[in-house]
Parts: structure tokens; C-alpha cells; sequence
């Protein structure tokens, strides 16, 4: 599909809605489509994602800004009526070949009248190509833009349904806003919001969000983090059985265990296969990841660092610690820490830390955590952002269906 992004300017002028567009685009482009930028400012993206320069497009052009004058003292010069029509043939132009036009912005605000009016002009004549407005916001329902909006052409533009087209807001305030403003339904108005692009967040090494991607991870909540050798003496059998009573209440659970085979005991294989089938025997296999299954090389420190920033709680039901320095690791990344009830994890936790015994029913160790995400507010909302508001998260629930 061929898909058109149209604002006053895209990145790397710095702005809001210009942030928007670029991850916007990027999702699209990698999801196969064709992507094309129009704007006044700004640069293309990379070299998929080009940029269609118009000038008289830009909120700030030094004629636009003469018209807008006029525009906010209620005076529709002849010099609108030129630019346009001129930048209604340049839309035109720039559009050829466009199966989907997203607007951002456009037709919601008075920064360039001229524009928002070309574009009502061409929707009219059916000259473009599928119209998707993306409201972020809303002149007529903005206290301060109120002074500079008068009734008629072409403030009402901003402020009146054209019809055959989908609207689209980021959040719900703003559907209400609109629906009220235009008397439309609620229901035609798609409510898609802006997110976090985690991997620039967390600033997350390649090799991270290579493991994420295979692993679907970011998906999961809560993720549990075993930065552990798989080795008898971690007593992971118990973080899996752990991990199938949890799911029973937060059915996306997942755990990760981060570390290769022990290297000086070849029983390790035998264990490490003893999980294999136990994780396919609890229906796990989905949810219950070893990274050395999908990485034969040692992780190094940053990406053991970048799977703490992700997860939401240490697991580490250990029998046997010379000293547990991944509890300290969950300290530093304000991780919520349980852990098995033996001396050495015992004096570095003392009452900070959530303790069980290494023989504990994997039900009882499951209702010791499912009660911590149940009740602590911040363990609660970053679960919830993370499955609705990361920006892969929301292209796959909203932007793709749109499409």
C-alpha cells in the first residue's frame, strides 16, 4: 500500500506530532508499505521513507504568515484564494499514486487555513485518495486559539464533518471533543494513542531486541527474570511450576532465564533437558524462554542490564548462593525481588525482599507474587503501558487495522 503522511513539518524539526509521524511511518514502512512524507520543513526519514517538500505547506512561510494575520481579523484575501489553489495542485502532484492520505493535524488546527482548504477542495472534487484526519488537536475547543477563529469559510472547515473520510483522535477527551463539535457519532471516531518506543527508551543493546523480537517478551505481563546458569542448584523446576500457577491469574506471565548451560557438570545437559519437558508438559512453551536456546554465545553485562530494565520482578528460587548478586541487580533497577529463603539472600534482602522456601508449593510462591501486581499501583501501570502504549503495541492493535 501506498501511504501519504501530510503535516506542517516532519523531524528533525522537534515537535510533538512530528515524533508521532516518524515512528508513525517507520512501523509502516516496516510492516511493507510504501511511505511518503509531505511537508514543508524537516527531511526524509531514511531513504524508504522520502520527503515531498511544499513551502507553502509550512505553518511559519513568511506569506502564509501575512495570510493567517488576516485570517485571525477575519479578512479572506485574494492571496488566500491563490495559495490555495496552488497548493491544491502541488497536493495533487505530490500525491500520485497515494492509496491513503493521513493528515495530521491539518484540518484540526488554524496554523495554515490555505492548506486545510486545499485539501477540502480536492476531497470534494474526489481528487484524493482515501483521507484519514489525525486529530491531535483542536482549535475550536482550545481557549486560546478562539480569538484567532471566525464563523464561515474557511475557519469552519476546522469545525464541520466533509464526509467519506475516517477520523481518528489520541485520546478519548479529544473523540469527545470532536464528536461534539462536528455532531458526529462517537462510534465513527477511532481513538488511537501515542506511545513509547521502547528500544529507544531503554536505550537496548542490538543483540536485546534481537532475543525480545524472537521471544515476543514485550508482549507478556508480568515478565519474571531468572538471571541465572541453568544448573540443578538454581532450582528453576520451581520457577516453572512457579510460573504455570501464576498464569492461572495473569494468564500472559512469562519467564525468562537468562544464562547458558553450566559449564563444569555434565549433568547439566540431562537437567536443562529435564526442563525442556517439564516446560512442555505445564504448556509453558510459549512463556517460559531460555535464552540459551536462542543465543549460543555468552550475554554480555549490557544485555543481562537491559533484560532487568524490562522485566517486572526478580525470581530466584535458588537453593544455593555463595553470595546472589542478582538480587543486588534487582535492587539497582528497582525491581520488586522473590527470592528463596537461604542465609546469603537472606542478609543481603532482610525485610526489602519477598521470601519463600526452596521446597515451597509453586501455588503458594504464585500467590506471594500474583498479590504484589494485584496491589502495587506502578508494578500495575507499567503493565499496562507496556501492553498498550509501546508504539509496536499500538501499530498492531489500531494503525494496521486502519489500514
Amino acid at each position: 500500500m501506498n501511504i501519504a503522511l501530510l503535516h506542517y513539518s516532519v523531524p528533525p524539526i522537534v515537535g510533538g506530532v512530528e515524533s508521532v509521524i516518524a515512528h508513525h511511518a517507520r512501523l509502516m514502512s516496516d510492516a511493507g508499505h510504501s511511505v511518503r512524507l509531505i511537508a514543508a520543513r524537516g527531511e526524509a526519514l531514511n531513504e524508504h521513507i522520502p520527503l515531498i517538500r511544499i513551502p507553502h505547506a509550512d505553518s511559519r512561510h513568511e506569506r502564509l504568515t501575512q495570510i493567517k494575520d488576516d485570517l485571525n481579523r477575519g479578512e479572506v484575501t485574494n492571496d488566500f484564494e491563490i495559495v490555495r489553489d496552488k497548493l491544491a495542485i502541488e497536493l495533487q502532484a505530490a500525491l500520485s499514486g497515494v492509496d491513503v492520505l493521513i493528515a495530521h493535524n491539518v484540518c484540526s488546527l488554524n496554523k495554515n487555513l490555505a492548506l486545510t482548504a486545499a485539501l477540502h477542495q480536492l476531497h470534494q472534487s474526489n481528487k484524493l485518495p482515501r483521507l484519514i484526519l489525525w486529530h491531535h488537536d483542536l482549535a475550536w475547543t482550545t481557549p486560546r486559539y478562539l480569538p484567532e477563529l471566525h464563523e464561515g469559510y474557511p475557519w469552519n472547515l476546522l469545525k464541520t464533518d466533509w464526509g467519506n473520510l475516517t477520523h481518528v483522535t489520541v485520546s478519548e477527551l479529544r473523540r469527545d471533543e470532536l464528536a461534539e463539535l462536528m455532531s458526529i457519532e462517537l462510534a465513527s471516531i477511532r481513538v488511537i494513542p501515542n506511545g513509547v518506543n521502547v528500544e529507544e527508551f531503554y536505550k537496548l543493546e542490538a543483540l536485546t531486541e534481537s532475543l525480545l523480537e524472537k521471544t515476543k517478551l514485550l508482549d507478556a505481563a508480568p515478565i519474571l527474570l531468572l538471571p541465572v546458569r541453568i544448573t540443578p542448584r538454581k532450582n528453576i523446576e520451581l520457577a516453572l511450576t512457579t510460573l504455570a500457577e501464576l498464569k492461572k491469574q495473569f494468564p500472559q506471565a512469562a519467564l525468562v532465564v537468562t544464562g547458558p548451560l553450566g559449564p563444569h557438570n555434565g549433568n547439566n545437559v540431562k537437567y536443562f533437558e529435564m526442563l525442556t519437558g517439564l516446560r512442555k508438559q505445564l504448556g509453558l512453551e510459549g512463556s517460559a524462554h531460555f535464552l540459551a536456546e536462542l543465543h549460543n554465545d555468552f550475554l554480555p553485562d549490557e544485555v543481562i542490564a537491559d533484560f532487568y530494565r524490562v522485566a517486572d520482578a526478580l525470581l530466584f528460587p535458588s537453593r544455593e548462593e555463595g553470595f546472589g548478586i542478582p538480587l543486588l541487580e534487582a535492587a539497582f533497577s528497582h525491581l520488586p525481588a522473590f527470592c528463596a529463603d537461604i542465609p546469603p539472600l537472606k542478609k543481603l534482602g532482610r525485610d526489602d525482599a519477598v521470601f519463600f522456601s526452596p521446597d515451597e508449593e509453586p501455588a503458594t510462591v504464585a500467590k506471594l507474587i500474583a498479590d504484589y501486581f494485584k496491589t502495587s499501583l506502578p508494578a500495575r501501570l507499567a503493565m499496562r503501558a507496556r501492553k498498550s502504549f509501546r508504539w509496536e503495541a499500538i501499530y498492531r492493535q489500531h494503525i494496521a487495522p486502519l489500514l
